[in-house]
């Protein structure tokens, strides 16, 4: 079968990788995002997709703007089965939508967490079950009939770097088991009195307080390694763990100092800190911070 692959990051470049080992599955054309400047230097670099694409001689696209009237003429004249979409970063214009059969695998059970932030949105709301579905596209925002839902266990620890690593694995075989069974899932329509939505990360959502010890590890486990979370004094934790929810403290109240590092108090629970990153300066284990600080048993740590 001949597949238009559309994607952009790590989370995309996984699952083309796996439809090019197969046989029976030919990659005719990528459609990726335009190289972008990175770093302090803004060097100008190519997606993941990008690379994998040119590795292997496939023809790639990087419009600015899929819904141009050129691009969109230029990819109805390329013959294909199937078109798929995984974390590309454009919408799908009508006339797209209509040449084949567009398949997203968006990474979370749909209807929930439609949108942009899917994974942060499973484990700031500590769910311990998460997914991968492939839908058949439409012209809204992760509103299309399912076709197969392929699920994971969340543990209450799990990072979001892990849990991505989880569901790109996910997502390649399920991309797989629908195009070689797509005739076998027949579309389903999501319940739309039940979707919930999710929109991009900003720097912003990384700001914490010592209010509640779950929702703080939560956000922890979310923002992680971007945009990671800080306090009002810029100060970065880059390092916690969760310790309780039930005991009852001041914000931000230094509990107990161990060999490794502090227990802080919240609200509601306690969480434990092992290193942090005072601003513009190098990440540093927590004991040296306070002691720098002169902080002690029962001092706030702000």
């Amino acid at each position: 079968m001949d597949i238009i692959f559309m994607g952009t990051p790590e989370y995309a470049k996984v699952i083309l990788e796996r439809l090019l080992q197969r046989d029976s599955i030919n990659v005719v054309a990528v459609y990726t995002q335009p190289d972008k400047p990175v770093g302090r230097k803004k060097i100008m670099t190519a997606p993941e997709v990008k690379i994998v694409a040119e590795q292997n001689a496939i023809k790639v696209y990087q419009p600015a703007r899929l819904r141009d009237e050129v691009t969109v003429l230029e990819l109805l004249k390329i013959k294909c089965d199937f078109i798929v979409v995984a974390a590309y970063g454009q919408i799908l214009p009508k006339e797209i939508l209509e040449h084949a059969p567009c398949i997203n695998l968006h990474a979370s059970i749909l209807p929930e967490y439609r949108g942009a932030s899917p994974i942060q949105q499973t484990l700031l709301h500590g769910d311990t079950k998460t997914g991968v579905t492939a839908m058949l596209m439409d012209e809204g925002l992760d509103t299309g009939a399912i076709l197969k839902i392929s699920s994971t266990d969340v543990p209450m620890d799990m990072m979001a770097e892990t849990l991505f690593e989880r569901l790109t694995e996910c997502a390649a075989e399920l991309t797989l088991d629908v195009l070689e069974n797509f005739t076998h899932y027949p579309p389903q329509k999501q319940d739309a009195a039940i979707a919930t939505h999710c929109t991009k990360i900003s720097k912003q959502d990384g700001a914490v307080t010592f209010f509640d010890a779950q929702a703080l590890y939560n956000k922890y486990r979310a923002y992680t390694p971007w945009p990671g979370i800080y306090l009002s004094s810029g100060l970065k934790l880059k390092r916690i763990a969760f310790v309780e929810s039930k005991s009852q403290n001041a914000m931000g109240i230094i509990l107990k100092i161990e060999s490794d590092g502090i227990v802080v108090g919240c609200i509601h629970g306690s969480i434990k800190i092992y290193s942090v990153q005072p601003e513009s300066k190098n990440e540093m284990d927590i004991l040296s911070y306070i002691n720098g600080k002169r902080l002690h048993n029962e001092d706030i740590l702000s």
